[in-house]
């Protein structure tokens, strides 16, 4: 029987840093923008992997978008995506260390394929190198990101609902399992409240 381990969000801040400052000092400023748009955006590692130059910078006007718009892949669901701040100086640095690109060309290409996208296996091994070069805790792979944008939400205080609306959940019981809330953070809320 083969037991598969759960993903888990990066629920720590100190380990998002370190993520980020690790592929900084790799200078691989492709994975840095995948991971930087996955913590901001909730999006799906196969939507994120989609994206084409176009979809999140104007060529014409020389500038980065302010949303991305795109067809969800699992749910068919249209999305409309702030881009974060964080995510379009991600991007910038990517973009300036690249030979001039198009706008049909894929963000995060394939070093391997001139005309495909970084496949889903391939960034999830990436993700599982970056976990065990930094002796992550958690099980860090493609859906951290995604889990981990809810949480960190959550705990700064978004409705339920909201990240419910995010992540097109059916339910408030989906919600919390991606969540991952713990009695950590039950404690915590206990224990801080003062009445």
């Amino acid at each position: 029987m083969i037991i598969m381990a759960t993903t888990e969000p990066i629920k720590d801040a100190e380990t998002i840093q370190q993520i980020k400052e690790y592929l900084m000092i790799k200078e691989d400023y492709r994975m840095f923008s995948l991971i930087t748009m996955g913590f901001h955006s909730a999006l799906r590692i196969g939507d994120i992997l989609k994206f084409c130059w176009g979809d999140v910078y104007d060529f014409k006007n020389k500038l980065f978008k302010k949303y991305v718009t795109l067809k969800e892949q699992k749910t068919g669901k249209n999305a409309k995506v702030a881009l974060h701040t964080n995510t379009i100086r991600a991007l910038e640095m990517y973009m300036d260390s690249l030979p001039p690109i198009t706008a049909e060309r894929y963000i995060f290409k394939s070093q391997k394929s001139q005309n495909k996208p970084l496949s889903r296996i391939q960034a999830y091994r990436i993700m599982k190198k970056i976990e065990t070069d930094l002796q992550i805790e958690t099980n860090f792979s493609c859906h951290s990101l995604r889990k981990t944008f809810g949480y960190h939400a959550y705990k700064q205080g978004a409705s339920i609902a909201v990240i419910m609306n995010i992540y097109n959940h059916s339910s408030f019981e989906i919600t919390k399992r991606y969540l991952g809330i713990s009695q950590d953070d039950k404690d915590e809320l206990y224990l801080n409240i003062n009445l």
